[in-house]
């Protein structure tokens, strides 16, 4: 399987912007359809056409009206984009200017993508009109903030679907963004109630009000995401996926790896090398 590039924000040119845009045409001419991996955020805006994206090892159909947000760290190929039209934005995680813009941005369950509301599209279209004016080759006579302001503008319009959590427990976006920092060393959900001041059947429930299911499922999801990165991405072994997620030893991680997913480390990323060959 070819090696997964390591994606790093390089503003065009001589800019200093935290902020650029493209077309999907432009993405064809540089994008050379391999799996990916980025330090930066990606939001693209579909006006016609259909397509495929991957993103953590899951396939998204994209069409005309949709949007795709592809958020730092995440393993993703564009599929198929032969056809599609419209924008992208690239931004770095700091561009949004606004608290409430950057705490979308910094949630750590971006939903990959979603259908836009007919209502929205005027007001998403324009400011993203907008923003792509401010951002094009000669562009002159702006402020360098105005880009970031404007990436506000169109991010709160588009109304990312992955705070919905967040509005159905505030619990729950806590204990979300302790186990973000703290789930490469501790995998037990008492931890999580203990750190926050609660307990553990109080936070139990607020994880099952907003996600259906338990605080240990949802910390063990999160362990395997990063296993699945680790595997794919570095081509870890499983005791380098022990060491970086906080695990005994391999064998340990192994054992937690089958029981999570049906197959030892090396058996899952065998299979997904292949099914990636296949595509």
């Amino acid at each position: 399987m070819p090696e997964i590039a390591q994606m790093t924000y390089q503003p065009p040119g001589r800019r200093q912007s935290s902020v650029e845009t493209m077309t999907f045409e432009r993405l064809r001419a540089v994008n050379a359809g391999g799996t990916q991996r980025a330090d930066f955020h990606v939001v693209a805006l579909v006006d016609s056409g259909r397509g495929t994206l991957t993103v953590d090892f899951q396939r998204h159909r994209l069409e005309a009206g949709h949007a795709a947000w592809i958020a730092p760290g995440s393993v993703h190929r564009w599929d198929d984009v032969s056809e599609l039209t419209g924008h992208l934005v690239v931004f770095v995680p700091t561009a949004p200017v606004t608290p409430g813009t950057r705490e979308l941005v910094a949630s750590p369950d971006v939903r990959p993508t979603w259908s836009l509301p007919e209502e929205d599209r005027p007001y998403i279209d324009a400011a993203c009109r907008h923003l792509v004016l401010e951002t094009v080759d000669g562009a002159t006579g702006g402020s360098p903030e105005i880009p970031a302001i404007l990436l506000s503008a169109l991010i709160a319009r588009l109304r990312p679907p992955h705070g919905d959590a967040e509005l159905l427990d505030p619990l729950f976006a806590l204990f979300r963004s302790r186990v973000e920092a703290h789930f490469r060393e501790r995998h037990d959900a008492a931890f999580y109630a203990n750190d926050l001041g609660y307990s553990p059947r109080t936070l139990a429930r607020a994880v099952r009000r907003a996600t259906g299911r338990s605080a240990k499922a949802y910390i063990v999801d999160r362990l395997v995401l990063e296993a699945k990165r680790l595997l794919v991405h570095d081509r870890s072994t499983a005791a380098g996926c022990a060491a970086v997620l906080g695990f005994l030893d391999a064998s340990s991680f192994s054992v937690f790896f089958r029981n999570a997913t049906g197959l030892r480390p090396g058996a899952w990323r065998d299979e997904y090398d292949r099914s990636g060959e296949s595509r």
